[in-house]
């Protein structure tokens, strides 16, 4: 069994998608989903991941920084991408309160439209928060009975913000932020609690690459990538106090599970 990557940002520049798919597949890290969030990004997404459909997968979404450009003919468009059988999930769609690019309720009517996409095409959802949770999960809460679960992306929150996702009954998506001891520290209390059923791993490189790993600037150019992934997978499992078999076949169940990956993967592209 192999590792699967639940989130990838391939549409990014500074991912160099031939070399960084060779060395996943190096590292055994056989499926990957590439991140949707925008209109344009999620068609880049499915182009990129039906040249390589045993591999790659997507998702179609719009991140709420660019949810000013949301509107009924977004949603048209998202409906329509989302028939292809690489798209695995609605999103990258939340709240993010942080840096307020679009306005909150911008933001929260992309997030209700994608909401009701996902309920209506029967799709998880691919979720990001940033300083808006208590309001997200009202929303989120609004529609648990429809929705067809998801992914809290990136989590990067507490054991109580955790605990109100799972009994969502939604996956917890973890990163290498796990592997930073000081700004990791209420992520690595969350992980000891997480139930392993529910652990999803990912990499969302090219960014947030992971705290220790060793230089390799020749080869990566500094940037995160999905040949990583095994490295959060031992920091998580050693967090956890579980081999790191049990945790890369627990994450590769859940992965192909929420997201109805196939489980006959190949080892070539």
């Amino acid at each position: 069994m192999s590792w699967c990557d639940i989130g990838v940002n391939f549409i990014d520049s500074r991912l160099e998608v031939e070399p960084v798919i060779a060395r996943s597949l190096e590292a055994e890290v056989n499926q990957i989903i590439i991140t949707g969030t925008s209109v344009n990004v999620s068609k880049a997404a499915i182009d990129l991941a039906q040249s390589s459909p045993k591999h790659l997968f997507s998702t179609v979404g719009v991140h709420p920084h660019h949810a000013s450009e949301f509107n009924a003919q977004t949603q048209n468009t998202l409906r329509k991408l989302a028939v292809s059988s690489q798209v695995v999930a609605i999103g990258e769609c939340g709240l993010d309160y942080n840096r307020n690019f679009s306005t909150p309720a911008e933001q929260i009517y992309a997030f209700e439209q994608q909401l009701e996409l996902a309920c209506e095409l029967k799709l998880p959802v691919f979720l990001h928060e940033r300083d808006a949770f208590d309001e997200q999960l009202n929303l989120l809460k609004k529609y648990q009975n429809q929705l067809m679960g998801g992914v809290a992306h990136c989590f990067t929150g507490t054991i109580e913000q955790m605990q109100a996702y799972l009994d969502l009954g939604l996956f917890i998506g973890i990163t290498g932020w796990v592997c930073d001891p000081k700004r990791g520290e209420a992520l690595r209390a969350a992980v000891k609690a997480l139930p392993i059923e529910r652990l999803l791993l990912e990499t969302d490189a090219p960014y947030l690459r992971p705290k220790g790993l060793a230089n390799n600037r020749k080869v990566d150019k500094g940037n995160n990538e999905p040949a990583y992934l095994p490295y959060i997978a031992e920091h998580v499992a050693n967090i956890m106090q579980l081999d790191l078999l049990t945790v890369r076949n627990a994450s590769m169940n859940n992965s192909q599970m929420l997201f109805a990956l196939p489980s006959n993967e190949a080892k070539n592209a």
